[in-house]
């Protein structure tokens, strides 16, 4: 998912933090924080948008974006000294599951990439995209509503019995994501690694690897590498190393 970025939006401040700036409609969050970072914006604000008119998905699929789910976007300003810019999206994963986790403890799995599901179910979805030193983190959660009429299972918060507006659960996930990106920085990616390792999917499930290139592989997950790519045990005991790609649980 992402989250806005339309022509003309004017933004209001939050009178409670200051940090979350809010839309009432907008094209793509993370396409408005790419534009306000070429104006100098810093890291830490966060636009959120009541409605996203585009929102985006991974490899351009569209979001659908009815009112009462969050939609939102926050942006690194990547400095030398950082892990990979790529492995901001375990950062952003663990930060969304310990949100999540506030409302509905103990439900919420995160799937490579960087997916969140119950009981296999999709409640969230995450797109990161990067413009010289800023990277846009895009947000999508499904907070009141979920689709009923895709290729896979979703869910929502409300679904679970778990009733939370998106101005309370965004103040929850920026003061995680905020942790973590501090961790992210103060002690490596691994630590993030094995957060991200405690609230997924146990090692050994079996997962459907679909590559951009068209290539399916049918494999036990077996753990992440040092940057964050999915490591599948395949079934003639190699281990193939997914740097990109869809994921399904079989």
């Amino acid at each position: 998912m992402d989250g806005g970025g339309g022509e003309g939006a004017v933004l209001i401040a939050d009178p409670r933090e200051g940090r979350v700036r809010t839309v009432a409609e907008t094209g793509s969050t993370n396409a408005d924080m790419i534009a306000l970072a070429a104006n100098g914006l810093e890291e830490g604000v966060w636009l959120r948008a009541e409605r996203q008119t585009v929102g985006r998905g991974r490899q351009g699929r569209a979001w659908v974006s009815p009112a009462g789910n969050l939609y939102a976007s926050t942006l690194v300003r990547v400095r030398p000294s950082d892990p990979p810019a790529a492995t901001l999206a375990l950062v952003a994963a663990v930060a969304l599951q310990e949100a999540v986790s506030a409302y509905l403890p103990g439900l919420a799995a995160i799937k490579w990439p960087n997916d969140l599901l119950i009981d296999g179910a999709k409640l969230s979805g995450i797109l990161l995209e990067r413009a010289g030193t800023a990277v846009a983190v895009g947000i999508g959660v499904n907070l009141a509503h979920h689709p009923d009429d895709t290729d896979r299972l979703a869910t929502s918060l409300a679904a679970q019995g778990a009733a939370v507006g998106p101005a309370d659960f965004i103040e929850t996930l920026a003061d995680a994501f905020a942790r973590w990106v501090e961790r992210w920085r103060g002690e490596g990616i691994d630590v993030v690694r094995r957060r991200w390792m405690e609230r997924a999917h146990p090692s050994g499930t079996p997962l459907t690897a679909r590559l951009p290139d068209g290539a399916v592989f049918d494999g036990l997950f077996e753990a992440l590498d040092v940057e964050g790519a999915l490591i599948l045990r395949l079934a003639d005991g190699t281990r193939r190393v997914i740097h990109a790609g869809d994921v399904f649980l079989l």
